[in-house]
């Protein structure tokens, strides 16, 4: 009852705040390591304008999965169904592989006893190999499961969503957040932006609160199913003016978030899997290891979910699984103290976050307005228990919906984004970058010192930023972005550089330029971006030169009217005399120089021709020193190598192409399946109309309706037998030689029925129209009796 409650007060919060008239949509995901949640915003008239998509079980979250069975994908749901007898052709956990190195992708496969088989790629990235002739990579895996996501969007919102806000966790890094996007793209979204998770939280939380009277601390504490974390949000409200008004707005900052990517509620189904695993190993004996057995692992594993569930609201749950090993059952049960002894290190370890958030922040525990809890993990008792002793609190706050808060925050900075919907009530975000960033420096003639490595960004810069860099040289040379410190690196990353990039152009610059007089030493300037989404790269560099040179140009105040012979007052000298330097004039490209220089030399040529005419006057110059600016443009191609690289174009060409054959095939699959259930339902309706009406021998001969059964019968055992692997085309056949038959007998059927009152009707139509003409002798007496007569013939 409190959940729906919830549910409905943030429905109607939600719909107060969005105004728009336009028939656009967006929508969130909130991709986790197990499930994934959307949320869709369409202001279509008789709809929510916030809500969850669910999914063809009516669930609101899906589970994160492809499977590849029988030359067919399948996905969410279909694919969940099938995971206990093909685990090995049942990929998860696809989130927490993206970016990651073959080695940590191998260890966590392991761990979990997951039987994919797996190969090492080009970049040393991980390659699932799905049968002799495909190999997926997880960007394509990925890519199918939001493409589930998509379909799901488009179902809810009845219209084709393109524009997509992705939920991250805070410890993603920079292969993980573009081998995302690349994912997402290959999926057919438009990534608006990819958001951390505690800002989607943090914007749910704040979007229907006052902060104007008073501004507060609030902690985020986040455990899911592989990650936890806990993020310090600081909410407050400024003054703007709006229309000449002055109103308050709202508005949040996250001033710093601590995680342990390896603590989750996963951890603890584990300890379960191998107490149960171990004592079913006891129970038969024999030497029986039942943890070499894919099939009985995935067994168990699903049974230990239901059991941890049950242990959140009971102090015993029992677990039970049928032909767990070789056609043996297993049953037994545990208490929650037990639960709770195997899982006793992972209590300190949930605490780690949370401390480290406070100990850095400096603020004292009663600073802190609140601690919301978030995720799956955060309903076991005994860490719930944890976190108030730690927080000395007697209750914990839970005001967000531990689910469906990270999604629906997210589909309100999609709202934000988008250009058709608009908010009514605003809220600032402020979020800041998980790492620190560095800029390094490699070339010919570069000596490793303090500008040859450069912090970029430090830890919690706000996003988006730009940046810029400069770096006096004359030589081509290579740029690496990095990680600021080697003791906070990203899950799997084996070294802290993420992007390099080769910097070519200026050599040829410098050598171009070297024989002008320089003012200064040729420079490179570098132009870096982090993205809203928490992306570092570098946009663009240029090649600075300075020179100094003489120019001619008009001398000011001073026209000579000719005659025979110049002036006797002016001379080389005095020219010589008034020369001044000029201020800089920045130019773009040596043609802009060369064209002002031009037109300098076109106005000298045509005052030394008007010097011949005596009969027009004389525009003198002088010379100056004039200091210019050219900004060439450097070429940049990234050398990116390694796991941590993108798919190159070549492969993201072939990775379309695979991922629309699939596509069509599924649609194919669909289109059948649709097919085959209107046949099979045809069948058993007209089977049922014939056996339970008797009209139907009204309209109808015995030869007639025994042989369209006959025919159905035909169609009904074909369905069953051949039918099985059946294109579309042949049930669209079989159900158009049965519509064929069917259809004039069904026809008469409805003329029967129908006829009734049809008659009925019309007969009382013709006596309203009798009386209608009887009273023309009352109310029309003009009207001839013999006339009125003949309509009464007629009617």
């Amino acid at each position: 009852m409190k959940r729906m409650l919830l549910k409905l007060l943030t429905f109607l919060s939600v719909a107060s705040l969005l105004v728009s008239h336009s028939q656009s949509a967006v929508s969130s995901v909130d991709l986790g390591s197990e499930w994934l949640k959307v949320a869709v915003v369409n202001l279509k008239p008789g709809q929510s304008p916030i809500s969850i998509a669910i999914n063809e079980m009516s669930k609101r979250k899906s589970p994160a999965l492809v499977a590849f069975h029988e030359s067919t994908r399948l996905l969410g749901e279909e694919a969940s169904g099938i995971i206990a007898r093909y685990p090995h052709r049942v990929y998860s956990q696809l989130r927490d592989m993206i970016g990651k190195p073959f080695k940590q992708v191998k260890h966590l496969i392991d761990s979990l006893y997951l039987p994919f088989n797996v190969v090492e790629d080009s970049r040393g990235a991980v390659s699932f190999k799905i049968d002799e002739n495909n190999n997926f990579s997880v960007e394509e895996l990925l890519a199918m499961v939001l493409s589930y996501a998509v379909n799901l969007v488009d179902t809810h919102a009845k219209l084709a969503v393109k524009d997509f806000v992705i939920s991250v966790p805070p410890y993603f890094g920079q292969a993980e957040r573009k081998g995302l996007m690349q994912a997402a793209e290959l999926a057919g979204m438009n990534v608006l932006s990819l958001v951390n998770e505690h800002s989607g939280a943090a914007l749910q939380y704040g979007i229907d609160k006052d902060f104007s009277n008073e501004s507060r601390h609030v902690v985020f504490y986040d455990m899911g199913a592989t990650t936890t974390y806990a993020a310090l949000v600081y909410f407050s409200a400024y003054n703007a003016k709006v229309y000449g008004k002055t109103v308050s707005v709202n508005q949040f900052q996250v001033k710093d978030v601590r995680w342990d990517a390896e603590l989750g509620g996963q951890n603890m189904e584990l300890r379960l899997v191998e107490y149960f695993a171990d004592e079913f190993n006891k129970q038969v004996g024999n030497g029986v290891d039942v943890r070499k057995s894919p099939k009985a692992m995935a067994k168990l594993k699903k049974q230990v979910k239901r059991t941890k569930e049950i242990l959140s609201a009971n102090t015993m749950a029992p677990i039970s699984v049928e032909s767990l090993y070789v056609d043996i059952d297993f049953r037994s049960s545990i208490t929650r103290q037990k639960f709770e002894e195997l899982c006793e290190d992972l209590w300190e370890r949930s605490l780690v976050p949370l401390r480290e958030v406070l100990n850095y922040s400096g603020l004292k525990m009663d600073e802190i307005y609140a601690v919301e809890l978030i995720g799956g993990g955060t309903r076991v008792p005994k860490l719930q228990a944890k976190l108030q002793e730690y927080l000395g609190r007697t209750e914990l706050d839970r005001h967000l919906d531990a689910d469906e808060a990270i999604v629906l925050g997210a589909s309100l900075l999609a709202a934000n984004l988008s250009d058709g919907i608009k908010l009514n009530r605003k809220l600032g975000m402020v979020d800041g970058s998980s790492y620190g960033f560095v800029v390094e420096l490699d070339g010919p003639e570069l000596q490793k010192d303090e500008s040859t490595r450069q912090l970029l960004a430090p830890r919690m810069k706000k996003l988006p930023s730009k940046m810029f860099r400069s770096i006096i040289h004359a030589k081509d040379f290579e740029v690496s972005l990095a990680y600021e410190s080697e003791d906070l690196l990203p899950p799997g990353a084996t070294s802290p550089v993420f992007a390099k990039y080769a910097v070519s152009g200026l050599a040829e610059a410098s050598e171009k330029y070297s024989s002008r007089n320089l003012s200064s030493p040729i420079k490179a300037n570098l132009h870096f971006s982090l993205s809203r989404s928490g992306v570092l790269s570098l946009d663009r560099a240029d090649a600075v030169i300075e020179i100094t040179e003489w120019v001619e140009v008009p001398k000011k105040n001073l026209i000579v009217e000719n005659v025979a012979s110049s002036s006797p007052n002016i001379s080389a000298e005095t020219a010589a005399q008034n020369m001044t330097v000029e201020a800089n004039e920045n130019l773009q490209s040596e043609s802009g120089t060369s064209s002002a220089s031009n037109s300098t030399a076109e106005e000298l040529s045509a005052s030394n021709s008007s010097a011949e005419e005596p009969s027009k006057t004389e525009l003198l110059t002088e010379k100056r020193l004039k200091k210019r600016t050219f900004r060439v443009p450097l070429k940049i191609v990234e050398k990116t190598v390694g796991p941590g690289a993108s798919l190159s174009k070549e492969a993201l060409v072939d990775a379309e192409a695979k991922l629309e054959e699939l596509d069509k095939k599924d649609a194919d699959r669909r289109r059948t399946a649709e097919l085959k259930n209107n046949l099979e339902g045809y069948i058993y309706a007209t089977k049922e109309k014939f056996e339970t009406s008797e009209d139907y021998e009204k309209v109808s001969t015995s030869e007639e309706r025994q042989s369209f059964v006959e025919k159905l019968d035909e169609a009904q055992e074909w369905l069953y037998t051949d039918g099985e692997d059946a294109t579309a085309k042949e049930f669209q056949e079989r159900l158009d030689v049965l519509k064929a038959i069917g259809d004039p007998v069904f026809f008469r059927f409805k003329e029967l029925t129908a006829r009734p009152a049809s008659v009925e009707h019309a007969q009382k139509y013709l006596g309203q129209l009798q009386q209608i003409v009887n009273d023309w002798e009352t109310n029309k007496p003009w009207l001839p009796k013999d006339r009125t007569d003949e309509v009464l013939f007629l009617i």
